[in-house]
């Protein structure tokens, strides 16, 4: 086994060490969710943690890692007898991305329980767990139901699977700790509720500390060994006081006036449910074991609040992560008591105080390489077009240092989108395989059950009816004659199931002049924000393709992060001519790319644009001829179309019907608008005839 990074030679990152010193102390606390920018060490802390957790005493033979003290009584591997039990180190159990829920949860023999009657069960990741940490790197990529079984789990203390009414329980609690990249995208708010904490890590910007990351990073890959054993001094010394604090927790008193403002913070902060009353009172309990204390201090509310509340106030994936920690002392002395009185000489005991810093800093080095129609009118002007038929011009864009950038004459600096709305569902038509999300119909592991086939492979959902109808016929021959059946491997039959996928939500958005006037950009950026917003709920990937005078450009390559799509969108500026068949080509390109990086996922294209063409030789012809590239590749695609005025050229339409696709207008697209309700029920009419 390779020697761990020590965590108490970890760089910097307080907030990240005393998130998961605090869990160690009060596993009850809820685990840690880790957000920060790739070399962080958020992974080398979390792997450092298991090393200074207490040994467990274990029964013998037992894989669910029992108490030989309290073993579970319902333990699969049970009944066990008092007696042999063996010490061993608290592990750390990591959960890859693309683990399956078998792998997971554990799994169960269907065969032998069909055939034989025997529950023939092997344990999965949260087995392996148990009374240890779970590491999930990259939660965030992790498929939503695979999340659900975890937090599920971690909740509960216990982990059941349940297959065609046979079932095994087992206990599963853990230290979860989740670490995940933003710019790969957000978990769902309901998810981030379920994780205790949160904390927020970034690479120091100073020179000195930056130089002392390196320093102790070469020294440990030089001699792993070596470099562990100077730092075994503070490590035992970290390891010593976490048992200490674990000894004094249940003495530790919270009293009326600290749980005032632990309620009242919460409803300043306006955090959804009692989940996060309940998280800071734990979190504020163990800050006060973790000093050595044995009364909750309003230090202690203030620490616990900045720890259990950032993640719980995003509302949409728009909303800054954070708290405002002015409002936050407000709270705290207005709601102030006499069990929040002036500190003793131990009250200044924290973080800053860890045996284990000493004078060699308190933290750890960068993660190393393991870790982490045409479209067009040609020259024909639209009605709201500038007066010489080129689109219209205004200031230059300013850059992200403030000074203005160099630009042509008709260019318009961004303007803000207008609020968002709830959008009607845009969907891939067909069945794919992509990945688990909520947009498009799909053969999914989870989902309505539509049918039944012969296993590939291992079998994990039984069609039972299926299965008897296969096995019926051959009762006589197999020596069955009275009640009863005789099942073989032959007979069995897996489910098939329908559920919905996350796909690509390509965006291609028209920035040139004509999209400016009339102010119309601010309502084509809140209905792109709007579909933005839908994707982020239904767990697709998004990309942005812009195109304006004279080129169009991948604003943002295909991501999860729908939030980093938004502020891309925010800062668009707008002006020049309108190079549509680049803007189709270049998407087009992009998707070229990402169907071999991801067969699966299927496409949905979304041209923002009012039709016209008018950049380059024969803007017209060049546009339909991009435009037919999506139809004979089959891609799906709509249009929206942001003509404005009492005189309209449906250009937009055209374009679709060369897209092979359809058309949808900025007043079509809300989905409780009256005039999409009517198209909607036109269509279906001319269907039924």
């Amino acid at each position: 086994m390779s020697t761990p990074f020590p965590f108490t030679a970890v760089v910097g990152q307080d907030d990240l060490r005393l998130a998961l010193l605090l869990n160690a102390v009060s596993p009850a606390v809820g685990g840690v969710l880790v957000r920060g920018e790739k070399g962080t060490a958020k992974s080398t802390a979390v792997r450092a943690l298991s090393a200074l957790m207490p040994a467990l005493d274990v029964v013998v033979g037992c894989r669910f890692s029992c108490d030989p003290g309290s073993p579970d009584p319902a333990c699969p591997d049970g009944p066990h007898e008092p007696g042999a039990f063996a010490t061993r180190p608290a592990r750390t159990v990591e959960l890859p991305v693309g683990a399956s829920e078998d792998r997971l949860v554990g799994a169960l023999d269907i065969e032998r329980a069909l055939a034989e009657g025997v529950k023939a069960f092997e344990p999965g990741l949260l087995a392996d767990a148990h009374r240890g940490i779970l590491y999930v790197d990259e939660v965030n990529l992790l498929h939503d139901h695979l999340v659900d079984l975890l937090l599920d789990a971690a909740a509960m203390g216990a982990s059941y699977v349940e297959r065609e009414g046979v079932s095994v329980r087992h206990a599963a609690r853990f230290l979860l700790v989740g670490t995940m990249n933003p710019e790969e995208g957000e978990l769902r708010p309901q998810l981030l509720d379920r994780f205790g904490l949160t904390v927020e890590v970034a690479a120091s910007r100073e020179p000195d500390l930056r130089v002392e990351v390196v320093r102790r990073r070469l020294a440990y890959d030089d001699d792993p060994a070596a470099f562990a054993a100077r730092w075994a001094d503070e490590e035992a010394a970290v390891r010593a006081r976490i048992a200490a604090a674990r000894a004094l927790l249940p003495s530790v008193r919270l009293g009326d006036a600290a749980l005032r403002q632990i309620a009242a913070t919460c409803a300043a902060f306006e955090v959804d449910g009692m989940r996060a009353d309940i998280v800071m009172a734990r979190t504020a309990t163990a800050l006060a074991a973790w000093a050595g204390r044995t009364d909750v201090l309003a230090e202690d509310v203030r620490q616990a609040a900045l720890l259990a509340l950032p993640h719980r106030r995003r509302r949409n994936p728009f909303d800054a992560p954070g708290l405002d920690e002015d409002r936050l002392d407000e709270t705290l002395e207005e709601f102030g008591g006499r069990d929040d009185c002036a500190p003793g000489d131990d009250a200044g005991a924290g973080p800053d105080d860890d045996p284990g810093d000493g004078d060699r800093g308190d933290g750890g080095p960068d993660d190393g390489p393991d870790d982490d129609g045409p479209g067009g009118g040609g020259g024909r002007p639209a009605p709201d077009a500038a007066p010489d038929g080129g689109d219209a011009g205004a200031r230059p864009e300013a850059g992200q240092d403030g000074a203005p950038q160099p630009s042509g004459p008709s260019e318009r600096s961004a303007v803000r989108a207008a609020e968002p709305f709830r959008t009607k569902v845009l969907s891939v038509p067909g069945i794919g395989e992509g990945a688990a999300g909520r947009r498009s119909r799909a053969r999914t592991e989870h989902g309505r059950t539509t049918g039944a086939r012969r296993p590939r492979g291992a079998l994990t959902k039984l069609h039972l009816a299926a299965t008897v109808q296969a096995a019926a016929p051959h009762q006589r021959a197999r020596g069955r004659s009275g009640p009863g059946l005789v099942v073989r491997r032959d007979d069995l039959r897996q489910a098939t199931r329908e559920g919905r996928e996350g796909n690509l939500v390509l965006f291609v958005v028209d920035a040139s002049g004509s999209m400016a006037a009339r102010q119309r950009m601010s309502a084509v950026k809140g209905a792109v924000l709007s579909l933005l917003l839908d994707a982020y709920q239904r767990r697709d990937k998004v990309g942005l393709v812009t195109f304006r005078g004279a080129a169009a450009e991948l604003a943002l390559p295909p991501t999860s992060s729908v939030d980093a799509a938004a502020v891309r969108l925010e800062s668009l500026p707008t002006g020049g001519r309108t190079p549509l068949a680049a803007g189709l080509l270049k998407a087009h390109d992009v998707l070229r790319v990402e169907r071999l990086r991801d067969p699966a996922r299927r496409a949905l294209v979304v041209v923002v644009t009012d039709g016209r063409a008018t950049g380059g030789p024969e803007p017209v012809a060049l546009a339909g001829r991009a435009a037919r590239l999506f139809a004979a590749d089959g891609v799906a695609c709509v249009v929206v179309d942001c003509e404005s005025g009492p005189v309209r050229l449906g250009l937009a339409g055209q374009l679709a019907g060369e897209l092979g696709g359809a058309a949808v207008t900025l007043e079509e697209l809300r989905a409780d608008s009256i005039a999409g309700l009517v198209k909607d029920v036109q269509g279906t009419s001319r269907r039924a005839a």
